[in-house]
């Protein structure tokens, strides 16, 4: 979902490429494209021209599989990168890359004394700091980094608001510390740390932040002679202004053999939760059980809350239950869940059942590249056996809600549902306490904020697509 216009730039790129590939072209023109995006005479948004292009052939690799670091030699053309990416028959595990190039502008988090010191007698500035960092240089306050310990005292104190905080954006939303500077400046990501949020590709002013993409392994597999089943997130309803049947057909044109709401197997996620939640705090005593469908939240508990992980329900996931159905019905058809958020390739890189995994930004270049208009689509039926509160999903409290509908009457008044929406910094901290005691028996967590329909990979607006999602997850009467 974008907020500005540096991740429009990845959509444009993917877009092109889209295209190119759709009329066997990618080869064959793709080493032109920096320059024809990027022509000598337009005004660079970088220092020079030369810089812009250099980007645009890492967001480029990027698009393909390949890290910044995978280039070996800087002469190699992008031609032959797509030539690897085609041919590439094995996934990647980590799908966040920092492009170099891109990453070049933020200097290091700091506070910082702007023209609106005044200079006064008070000095709040210098008194507020026990580090002796504040000093006062012809009347005005200066910051000795090299003392500062960045503690925001002399900001607070001051009376005229100033004294700035400079952030670094990806830093300061990630919510794990998992973005840093390396000794060179460019900011890294520690895979280890990192739980795939994507709130660093969201936040970052340049777009130095991307996600490798499996998109033309995907289109290819369609031109095969393989049944291909695209498995759409519940939230992908609340990105089009239009109705579900639209969305599932202008899916199918793009080629695809079926689609398989994934809001199926959330309805069996729902079922088994609220039969593990009367097995486990009901009837067993546990203190309190959390969701499992959010692979951030997963991610988070395993690299840094193992506290947390006894009271995780050990229930899949929708996207997982959904694609176990399919392969059970169709063995040797390839499945391509399309996501909201980056995380989910993260789960489908180790789910067995899951053979791609796109955002659904991706497809709607796709889209744009196919020339296919989803409003103008003829509408079609959806799957009428799917339980409305499956659709739900997306939606803060969509989870919850659907367990408690799914319980037995006599256990609906025992749960008391409690929600963490979004792992933020804060949120993390209280989630960590519920360890110790909880306030509540059943705790939903998603990562982003809002739900799904506010995923890192969406395209639409977060206030519509709540409106739209939840109009559909309503059940008739």
């Amino acid at each position: 979902m974008s907020t500005h216009y540096a991740p429009l730039l990845r959509s444009d790129i993917v877009t092109k490429l889209c295209k190119l590939h759709l009329d066997n072209q990618l080869v064959e023109k793709i080493d032109r494209l920096p320059i024809e995006m990027h022509p000598r005479g337009k005004q660079a948004i970088r220092c020079c021209v030369h810089k812009v292009r250099a980007v645009t052939k890492y967001r480029a690799m990027a698009v393909f599989g390949f890290n910044f670091y995978d280039e070996e030699d800087e002469l190699t053309p992008l031609s032959e990168y797509a030539k690897l990416a085609l041919n590439r028959a094995k996934k990647s595990e980590r799908y966040l890359t920092v492009i170099d190039e891109a990453c070049s502008s933020c200097v290091k988090s700091s506070y910082t004394v702007s023209n609106l010191c005044r200079g006064c007698v008070g000095r709040h500035c210098a008194f507020s700091c026990n580090k002796g960092a504040v000093s006062f240089v012809d009347g005005q306050a200066r910051i000795d980094h090299e003392k500062c310990v960045n503690c925001g005292m002399c900001m607070k104190a001051c009376p005229f608001r100033a004294i700035i905080y400079q952030p670094v954006p990806c830093e300061e939303v990630c919510p794990v510390g998992a973005v840093s500077k390396n000794e060179r400046g460019v900011e890294e990501i520690d895979h280890d740390k990192c739980i795939q949020c994507g709130r660093c590709v969201v936040s970052c002013p340049f777009g130095a932040v991307a996600e490798k993409s499996d998109i033309f392994q995907v289109i290819d597999n369609i031109r095969s002679v393989k049944k291909v089943i695209a498995l759409p997130a519940p939230a992908i309803f609340g990105q089009f202004k239009t109705e579900p049947g639209r969305i599932i057909a202008a899916i199918k044109k793009l080629g695809f053999d079926e689609v398989v709401e994934v809001a199926k197997g959330a309805n069996i996620t729902s079922q088994n939760e609220a039969d593990e939640f009367e097995e486990r705090v009901i009837n067993g005593g546990e203190k309190f059980m959390t969701t499992s469908c959010c692979p951030s939240y997963m991610l988070m508990v395993k690299k840094h809350m193992p506290e947390i992980q006894p009271f995780v329900s050990h229930t899949r996931t929708p996207m997982s239950y959904t694609a176990e159905l399919v392969k059970q019905q169709y063995p040797d058809a390839l499945t391509v869940f399309i996501s909201p958020c980056i995380a989910k390739r993260s789960e489908g890189y180790y789910d067995p059942n899951i053979d791609y995994v796109l955002t659904i930004e991706e497809l709607d270049s796709w889209f744009t590249a196919s020339e296919i208009d989803v409003l103008a689509c003829e509408h079609e039926e959806p799957d009428n056996s799917i339980h409305p509160s499956g659709r739900g999903y997306p939606l803060i409290k969509g989870v919850a809600n659907s367990v408690v509908s799914y319980s037995k009457e006599e256990n609906k008044s025992k749960i008391q549902p409690i929600i963490i929406d979004g792992l933020n910094k804060l949120n993390i901290r209280t989630l960590k306490s519920y360890a110790k005691e909880c306030p509540s028996n059943l705790v939903e967590i998603m990562s982003c904020d809002g739900g799904c329909v506010g995923g890192c990979a969406n395209i639409g607006n977060i206030k519509t697509a709540t409106r739209q999602v939840q109009s559909f997850s309503v059940e008739k009467k």
